[in-house]
């Protein structure tokens, strides 16, 4: 028998992205019975059943649907001819997604950056601070839900250690310094991210751009990365740059 909060766990653990079904409801005969689950990754390996037959395989394929869109599946099944089946029961099943949460791993915690950890509270985000600044995160009214850090500039591999890196993770870049802004994009267009961002001017990119290919042989240079940042609505302010960007990383998380 299946441990099954050990194998969510070890899943969860692993940062992979996998959808859980189970049987909500059985009516009539049917092949399995109320409480059986199934996990399918995004591979369609499984592991448990719900019967096995037409049922489970049109459940898989929901699945795969459920973590491409990121959305919460309820659905019903009768099984009759259709299914090749003559038991005529009703199954219905609910298929979560799940570790597809996106982070956001914000270097620098100045005024545009602290509007954005609050115009993020309550949305999928789960948002990380950091900052390399001595005590500076510890003197600011956060809120209880973003995690936050101080890394070394003496270590650059607290940066890299302070990422959880992969198809879920967001990176902005917007510290208080133009030379650990480029340490950052460099290490960063090296692993892993959904979205990488920095905050500055197109002549800031352009710049970057030659150094990471003449001095750093990045041959991509800057194409991968997002700069400036912030969806093209207007506005200076701190609050209204922050709304640019949150609006970007909520339009690339929902794939609109």
């Amino acid at each position: 028998m299946l441990n099954w909060i050990e194998l969510l766990n070890d899943f969860k653990k692993k940062k992979e992205p996998i959808a859980l079904v189970t049987v909500t409801k059985c009516l009539g005969s049917t092949p399995c019975f109320v409480s059986s689950r199934m996990i399918v990754t995004k591979e369609k390996e499984i592991f448990g059943t719900i019967g096995g037959g037409k049922l489970e395989f049109l459940a898989i394929d929901e699945s795969i649907k459920a973590l491409k869109e990121n959305r919460i599946i309820e659905t019903t099944y009768t099984l009759g001819a259709e299914f090749e089946q003559c038991c005529g029961g009703k199954v219905e099943l609910i298929i979560e997604p799940m570790n597809q949460s996106p982070e956001l791993f914000l270097f620098g915690a100045g005024h545009i950056g602290i509007e954005i950890c609050q115009l993020l509270k309550d949305t999928p985000f789960k948002v990380h601070l950091i900052d390399s600044r001595n005590d500076w995160i510890f003197n600011l009214d956060l809120d209880k839900s973003i995690e936050s850090c101080t890394v070394d500039t003496n270590d650059f591999k607290t940066f890299k250690d302070a990422v959880n890196w992969g198809n879920n993770c967001y990176v902005l870049v917007m510290t208080h310094d133009h030379t650990i802004d480029f340490e950052i994009i460099a290490m960063a267009l090296q692993n892993k991210t959904k979205f990488l961002g920095l905050i500055g001017s197109k002549t800031k990119c352009v710049r970057f751009n030659n150094m990471l290919i003449n001095e750093l042989s990045i041959k991509e240079g800057m194409t991968n990365v997002i700069c400036p940042i912030g969806l093209d609505i207007g506005g200076n302010s701190p609050k209204e740059i922050a709304i640019s960007v949150v609006a970007q990383l909520l339009q690339r998380h929902y794939e609109k």
